[in-house]
């Protein structure tokens, strides 16, 4: 199985970001643990702070990928490009939130992307990744 994980704007600063937030784990960190944790699993892990770089990793993988879990950072509520892109491509797409962005801003309650994605984990910190990976794992495949 193929994974592929897209995080999007300012979650290369994992770890040193808000840690309130966003917890003190770096990403790369986290990574390395889900693949030991899932050694069956192809995984793959791509970041940009770039609309359209993201944009492009979907459309690479969007057709040969078993899933892909997509936390689009501040685009989530802004993109309409992105939600064009999921809905373009065959491969699932689940997407993932580490904070509850219900609790905060207002502006983050409204997500552009949901519609076009398989389900949505948000509010559980680095562990909705893992969520998601089991999601695919336990799903039938078509």
């Amino acid at each position: 199985m193929n994974i592929q994980i897209i995080n999007g704007p300012n979650l290369n600063l994992l770890g040193q970001r808000e840690p309130s937030v966003y917890g003190s784990e770096s990403f790369d960190s986290f990574f390395e643990k889900m693949k030991q944790s899932f050694p069956s699993v192809e995984l793959k892990y791509y970041q940009s702070n770039i609309e359209g770089e993201i944009i492009n990793k979907l459309h690479e993988v969007g057709f040969s990928f078993d899933g892909i879990i997509l936390n689009a950072g501040g685009y989530t509520h802004t993109s309409v490009a992105i939600h064009d892109a999921i809905g373009a491509i065959k491969t699932p797409v689940i997407e993932v939130h580490i904070s509850n962005v219900y609790v905060r801003e207002e502006f983050r309650h409204k997500s552009l992307i949901t519609s076009k994605c398989q389900g949505l984990i948000t509010g559980l910190g680095l562990r909705g990744y893992q969520l998601a990976l089991q999601y695919f794992l336990s799903a039938p495949q078509s």
